[in-house]
């Protein structure tokens, strides 16, 4: 009956995390599937743009992890005036970030983007898109935030409400503005930008009004404070700090694995293009797992209960295994179905579908390490062993690999990213030697 019970206690949080994680990575397939009516070049723009947006969000993943420890710890601990201080004080660390990235993607487009690729029509695109969708930076960072505090309240399916409204909002809009439907102009893939936009603010809306209703249900009453005294200023930076390093050099590390694809030529970063709203589908349908072991496992830590901790994290692995390796499965019965949605040149749809089976092959060890690195082991706030962990696989393994196998060996680009994807494997072996020695269970004062 127990594991009857904790079961339960995971899909509460993990089906609803997961729907609206695919529900949210499900903007990027709309925008590719749509865009992707218009040609190679408009699905590489997008999908080389979607990089640096990427980056931000990685970078947001570090500031709601954070957030996702603190308030989760002290819910545990029955303290609610140090979880709502920690959501304010996250809140406005992601609302910094987030107005930094707008002014990045405002005032240097072009030069961001020739980062990233050769090409110069593909350039072009990519600004004109990444200046819109800048739009969309300072909802996410405020949504994802307010997300966190309401799943660690037993609210788990408010966030996921807001995203089918925003996801609805989003592909009538693409709909109408990308091929100039009902009298509007065909805006091609600047259309798909300013439907992100629309939509995203759509959805932070709606999920601050699930955060009011939660506030106006409490007995406690809500004072916003970002008020630290020393003693927790250090304690956050040294949580907070390894985190923003580890994601941000990590999502780094994507990047240059996209300038490694682009350097192999147009039509492979279209490929890879094609691919990568699968990977984030895939993964977005199993990161509840991750976001449910953050937080149940931080209540456990909160609470002492170190023993039933560590029996439920393997517990959550266990879960996380069987259903990466099914959807692996599904994957590769439907991959020629899924490539063919999109009006690309044959090599384009064959080169995706070997992606395809490599992603397939290094879904599991992707998703044990989310498990893991984003979810288990950051639960006591000891985020510098994942940090040290995810730049070990990355920039000493992943990178490297890369080049080599990219612009030294020249290997076809499905190749390519099966090598780079082996780092995930070396990444899971360290992270079960830190699971099993459990340096990592600690409960934060």
């Amino acid at each position: 009956m127990k594991d009857v019970s904790f079961f339960r206690s995971v899909i509460r949080i993990a089906i609803p995390v997961a729907l609206q994680s695919m529900l949210q990575s499900s903007f990027s397939i709309i925008d590719q599937v749509m865009v992707g009516q218009l040609g190679s070049i408009g699905i590489a723009a997008v999908g080389i743009a979607g990089k640096f947006a990427f980056m931000y969000s990685v970078v947001i993943g570090a500031v709601t992890a954070i957030a996702g420890i603190m308030i989760s710890q002290y819910i545990g601990q029955k303290d609610q005036k140090a979880a709502d201080r920690s959501l304010c004080v996250n809140l406005l660390v992601a609302g910094g970030i987030g107005l930094l990235f707008t002014m990045l993607s405002l005032l240097f487009p072009e030069q961001i983007m020739q980062l990233y690729s050769d090409d110069a029509d593909a350039v072009r695109y990519a600004a004109s898109y990444l200046r819109i969708i800048a739009g969309t930076y300072l909802p996410i960072g405020v949504a994802s935030t307010l997300s966190v505090m309401l799943r660690c309240n037993d609210r788990a399916k408010a966030p996921l409400y807001a995203a089918i409204i925003s996801t609805l909002t989003n592909t009538g809009l693409n709909y109408i503005l990308i091929f100039g439907k009902l009298g509007a102009p065909a805006l091609g893939v600047q259309g798909a930008a300013i439907a992100s936009v629309a939509s995203q603010w759509v959805n932070v809306l709606i999920v601050i009004l699930f955060f009011r209703g939660l506030l106006s249900e409490r007995s406690e009453r809500f004072i916003p404070s970002v008020k630290l005294n020393g003693t927790d200023r250090r304690q956050y930076l040294v949580m907070l700090l390894p985190v923003m390093v580890n994601e941000f050099l990590w999502g780094l590390g994507q990047n240059v694995f996209t300038i490694i694809y682009s350097h192999i030529g147009t039509q492979e970063v279209a490929a890879v293009a094609v691919i990568s709203p699968v990977e984030s589908l895939l993964i977005g349908a199993l990161s509840g797992f991750a976001q449910a072991a953050g937080i149940l496992i931080g209540k456990r830590l909160g609470e002492e209960k170190y023993d039933k901790a560590y029996g439920e994290s393997k517990q959550l692995m266990w879960y996380g295994f069987v259903g990466s390796s099914a959807l692996s499965l599904l994957l590769l019965l439907l991959k020629g179905h899924y490539v063919h949605i999109y009006n690309v040149e044959d090599y384009v749809l064959q080169t995706a579908e070997w992606l395809l089976v490599a992603f397939a092959a290094l879904a599991p060890f992707k998703v044990q390490n989310m498990i893991l690195g984003g979810g288990i082991i950051r639960s006591g706030g000891k985020t510098k062993y994942i940090m040290w962990i995810d730049l070990l696989g990355t920039w000493a393994l992943g990178v490297p690999l890369g080049f080599l196998a990219g612009r030294w060996i020249g290997l076809p680009v499905a190749c390519v990213y099966f090598v780079i994807g082996l780092e995930e494997i070396v990444r899971w072996g360290i992270s079960v030697w830190l699971f099993r020695s459990r340096k990592w269970m600690v409960k934060i004062d």
